[in-house]
């Protein structure tokens, strides 16, 4: 179901979903230069790894790591020359890769070659891909209009705009499965207050009212539903948002927020954490008769509720990986009413790692490899939610069936 291939510079996964193709990739340049060389670079790779797999002008979403937020305009001309009138809704974010080149990219490609696959470029930030009945909204890289106001003021004018975006063309918030929130220095103070638990608190205001997922929850699910979510910081002291949304009138696709067995919901955190708690699950899973796709909210050292292996990088990325482990295996799978569909970590076809101090990156990264293998991962230097976290992993993960 997923082959996956490292070349330099550039590690991808195929994914074969019936008889659609999802090519997952994440580049970093191969030589140095400019920013201007490195980044068409780095293009280049992705869109060779794009062609080689049959699905050329297939890229739907891409995520572009900046090591410097003042290139950011500099950087969307020549994204926007490459593509043309194939441009990716794009998220530029303010984080620096590990590896000290001036820019990474992960994109997604979905297959064109086979009939019944659509997309659709509605704008510069939104695609809509449609296949087997189900369309997959990817909207990206929305801001806030007045970039001096507080965050939570900054925060519900993002989620507006999110909102309105789907809206405008026949869509709603509430069909949200996964969100990406980027926050300049999350850990610093706002006012008497912290700027992340600000963000926590236009999130909870917002999502009060939303029934997310609800023509599609399992029938009589009484829990509370949110989307899987990353919640994360950036260089600067700005916020941006993505999100993926799921439209579907098939009645065998189901959604299921996934909950760890080992962890207290993020949404049932105690105060002291956060006046208002984040409100995510720790992964949405969409759910076929056969396959599952799972994608996995940002992920810490964490148990219970507090925060393990301080001071020690090497094992809270070790218990990061534990903790996703366990979400997606076949026991917690079982649990939540999808016998068989579990997976493992061979199942991820993406990952993204974020450090924070970037002399962690090496022991963090030989932790990755020897537990993931050749996965395609992203590594980010950005700080984490909580000052005594030092890593957070994401990742999507594909599992079928067995026979």
């Amino acid at each position: 179901m997923i082959r996956k291939e490292t070349s330099e510079g550039v590690g991808y996964s195929i994914v074969e979903l019936g008889q659609v193709r999802h090519v997952f990739a994440s580049a970093v340049p191969r030589g140095g230069g400019n920013f201007e060389q490195q980044t068409h670079d780095a293009l280049r790779t992705i869109a060779n790894v794009i062609d080689l797999e049959g699905t050329r002008g297939s890229i739907v979403h891409q995520a572009v790591f900046l090591r410097d937020i003042e290139q950011t305009d500099a950087c969307r001309a020549i994204i926007e020359q490459f593509y043309g009138s194939e441009l990716p809704a794009t998220s530029y974010i303010p984080q620096p890769p590990c590896n000290n080149k001036l820019i990474s990219i992960e994109a997604l490609g979905v297959g064109r070659k086979f009939d019944g696959v659509e997309i659709r470029r509605l704008s510069d930030r939104m695609v809509v891909t449609s296949h087997d009945g189900v369309e997959w909204v990817h909207l990206a890289n929305v801001v806030p209009r007045t970039a001096t106001a507080t965050v939570y003021s900054q925060a519900l004018d993002v989620f507006e705009q999110l909102a309105a975006g789907l809206d405008e063309h026949g869509y709603c918030f509430d069909q949200v499965i996964r969100t990406w929130l980027y926050l300049g220095d999350i850990v610093g103070p706002e006012g008497d207050t912290q700027r992340y638990k600000e963000l926590n608190r236009a999130r909870t205001d917002f999502f009060q009212n939303r029934r997310f997922g609800a023509n599609l929850l399992p029938e009589g699910w009484r829990n509370r539903a949110y989307p899987a979510s990353t919640g994360i910081g950036s260089d600067g002291r700005g916020f941006m948002a993505s999100c993926i949304a799921l439209a579907t009138t098939r009645s065998d696709i189901k959604l299921i927020p996934l909950e760890n067995p080992e962890q207290v919901s993020a949404f049932d955190y105690g105060r002291h954490y956060s006046p208002e708690s984040p409100k995510f699950a720790r992964a949405m899973v969409v759910a076929g008769n056969e396959t599952a796709t799972t994608l996995i909210s940002g992920t810490a050292s964490i148990t219970e509720s507090e925060t393990r292996h301080k001071d020690d990088v090497s094992a809270q990325t070790g218990q990061t990986l534990d903790n996703i482990e366990t979400l997606i295996g076949h026991d917690n799978f079982d649990k939540h009413g999808l016998p068989g569909l579990g997976a493992t970590l061979h199942d991820l076809a993406l990952v993204r790692v974020y450090i924070k101090r970037r002399d962690d990156y090496l022991q963090t990264r030989a932790v990755c490899e020897q537990r993931l293998g050749d996965v395609p991962v992203v590594y980010a230097v950005a700080d984490v939610c909580r000052p005594d976290l030092l890593v957070e992993i994401e990742g999507i993960a594909f599992s079928q069936r067995a026979g």
